[in-house]
């Protein structure tokens, strides 16, 4: 898959995991090298988004994300910001864990990791069974996520779980 970013063209290194596909836990460290686990089936659903470089437009969209998610009563997410390494600074934001993937597990697995070694920005549904519910891979860097499709895939993936999976 091509990435743009400005002037110049990036590639994704490998094929993203697709939907319907079981995702796997991997270990981040946060902005204290503290170490936490994100992905893989633990009871609930997880928004997991990717980025190559943290700035304001990005705080902004997962502060407009908070605020859908509680305007629309969706509660009881996971949520994660992940980077590629710890040469980014790393944001602290209220209800978001946020960590750089020291050992390349989530780039590798997920299949996000660009041809220059970030993260490509992606937003990942993660339902309460693992299964990966919705991804969203951008094809430039610049541009926001696609919130209004991004919330109903929410609201389906905290209600569809039965404890059998749950692909959609």
């Amino acid at each position: 898959m091509q990435i743009n970013y400005k002037t110049s063209t990036l590639y994704l290194e490998d094929m993203p995991l697709d939907v319907g596909y079981a995702s796997e836990k991997v270990s981040l460290k946060n902005h204290k090298d503290e170490t936490f686990t994100i992905g893989g089936q633990n009871g609930f659903t997880q928004l997991l988004i990717s980025a190559p470089f943290v700035d304001e437009a990005l705080i902004s969209q997962l502060t407009e994300i908070d605020t859908l998610l509680a305007l629309n009563a969706l509660g009881g997410i996971t949520k994660a910001l992940i980077v590629a390494n710890n040469k980014h600074e790393l944001p602290i934001l209220e209800e978001w864990l946020s960590g750089y993937d020291y050992d390349e597990a989530y780039g590798d697995y997920y299949g996000v990791r660009l041809s220059n070694k970030e993260l490509a920005k992606t937003l990942v549904i993660v339902s309460k069974d693992g299964a990966v519910f919705y991804h969203e891979i951008l094809s430039d860097l610049n541009a926001p996520f696609s919130l209004e499709k991004v919330l109903p895939k929410i609201a389906v993936a905290i209600n569809c779980y039965t404890g059998k999976g749950c692909h959609g």
